[in-house]
């Protein structure tokens, strides 16, 4: 019997070749797009992700190569579950990831529940990773092939029963190839542009999103520095990163930089570049993908962003937390991302970067 598989098509050129390949591999193929929301949802016009040419782009792929095509409303769950916890985030005072938000929230959980509706065996997405079974059986997510495209980091958290039925058909693909391929089928996309903003933010103003959209507070108060000195005054804190530098509107004999958030007291800490190096933290809210459980220290390398070089690390259990004791000091760790966990092209797991004063 041929194996049926929802795949994820955002009308970009990534799930469009997906689709072609799963086809092409002899399983029933069905596209499903995910309405996320709409421009006037975020105060927005033109270019977005869940733009109409997006769903469009993406039903013209399905008519070429003949499968059938689908739009799923996921709009309420996704204004509550990414762009509220996008904004809660803020509002802590951390620096959250909503794409990770997304895929542990939305994208899987939410199609995997259509495809059980539908009778289908499995999902698929244009993600760059890829799953492998080990000698125990368990399902391992693993690095993509093509490094600068390696999408492992965002996908950390999926979990066994998620990874034993889902399909990444790119991740033995170069970007390259995947356009190639896009070419020689004939996909209208396949030179379209990448999104590079965070979707429900086109334009790139998260002051704007989190205090007109959302109702993040912005109110201005103290920049001081590490000895306590008030120095000037900052226009929000959800203005600011950790590791900020530009911005900051103050003039001082060496670059100050952004080193902490004090939300309780409004106030902006800042220091010297050396103020961001840490050799210690903590993650909270920890997933383990391809280990069933830390039960003492394991090496592994760590990364505290998604472009960020590895790094190698003890990661021990501490209750609820992992301790993760790094072999150098790190630069500009930020509570709100995502610490993820490396043995090799194997992913361990990872979890949300919480307290980063563990020296």
């Amino acid at each position: 019997m041929k194996k049926t598989v929802l795949v994820a098509m955002s009308g970009g050129v990534d799930s469009s070749v997906a689709a072609m390949l799963l086809k092409e591999s002899g399983f029933t193929v069905v596209g499903v797009t995910m309405k996320l929301f709409g421009n006037q949802e975020i105060g927005a016009s033109g270019k977005t992700c869940c733009a109409l040419r997006d769903v469009e782009d993406a039903a013209a792929v399905a008519r070429r190569i003949g499968i059938e095509h689908h739009v799923f409303n996921f709009t309420d769950a996704f204004r509550t579950e990414v762009m509220g916890r996008f904004a809660a985030g803020y509002a802590a005072g951390q620096t959250p990831n909503p794409c990770i938000d997304c895929n542990r929230r939305i994208k899987f959980p939410l199609l995997l529940r259509r495809a059980e509706l539908l009778g289908a065996d499995y999902i698929a997405t244009g993600h760059y990773a890829r799953v492998k079974r080990d000698a125990d059986g368990r399902y391992c997510l693993m690095k993509a092939v093509d490094v600068r495209k390696d999408q492992s980091y965002v996908l950390y958290d999926i979990t066994q029963a998620q990874l034993s039925r889902t399909l990444f058909p790119l991740g033995d693909m170069t970007k390259a190839q995947v356009r190639e391929a896009a070419q020689a089928y004939g996909f209208l996309n396949a030179k379209k542009a990448e999104s590079q903003d965070i979707c429900f933010v086109p334009d790139g103003d998260y002051c704007r999103f989190l205090t007109m959209e959302m109702g993040v507070s912005s109110l201005p108060g103290d920049i001081v520095g590490r000895d306590g000195r008030v120095l000037g005054v900052h226009k929000g804190l959800v203005r600011y990163t950790i590791g900020q530098r530009r911005g900051l509107g103050l003039a001082a004999e060496h670059p100050l930089y952004v080193v902490d958030k004090d939300v309780e007291r409004n106030i902006l800490i800042v220091g010297a570049e050396s103020d961001l190096y840490i050799d210690a933290f903590f993650v909270e809210d920890p997933q383990l993908s391809s280990i069933s459980a830390l039960t003492g220290p394991v090496r592994a390398a760590v990364k505290t962003r998604y472009r960020q070089e590895e790094v190698p690390a003890v990661l021990s259990p501490d209750g609820n937390r992992i301790r993760v004791e790094l072999a150098s000091v790190c630069r500009a760790v930020t509570p709100g991302q995502a610490a993820v966990f490396y043995d090799g092209q194997v992913v361990l797991g990872g979890g949300t970067i919480a307290e980063t004063r563990a020296r």
